[in-house]
């Protein structure tokens, strides 16, 4: 039975975007050796949309985007724009290390 999911980010900087997600997030984690960290992030859901193109991408969810992105960014987390209203919730990207950009939303769908 499956128990849970596993996400990557492949990136050049490993060690500033393992920082990242400690420090910022303060998501629990192990260290399994070498300073790699694996992140315990809580809860995940996945959707599937229609696209000519196959990809898959990585989001996270918050209650109350505009205090999450407020203590976010007393972390020193870069945002890209404002809160905008996408339909299925507000959303704002957050800046990686790397200069990845991933997506922070508020569902207005019941969770």
């Amino acid at each position: 039975m499956l128990k849970g999911m596993h996400a990557m980010f492949y990136t050049e900087k490993a060690e500033e975007t393992r920082a990242f997600l400690r420090d910022k997030f303060d998501f629990p984690h192990v260290d399994v050796g070498g300073g790699w960290l694996i992140f315990d992030p809580p809860a995940a859901d996945i959707g599937c949309h229609p696209s000519e193109r196959p990809y898959h991408e990585l989001s996270f969810w918050c209650d109350e985007i505009h205090s999450t992105v407020a203590s976010l960014r007393e972390k020193g987390v870069e945002f890209v724009g404002e809160v905008t209203d996408q339909g299925f919730g507000l959303c704002i990207n957050f800046v990686l290390p790397d200069g990845q950009e991933v997506m922070l939303y508020e569902p207005k769908y019941t969770k």
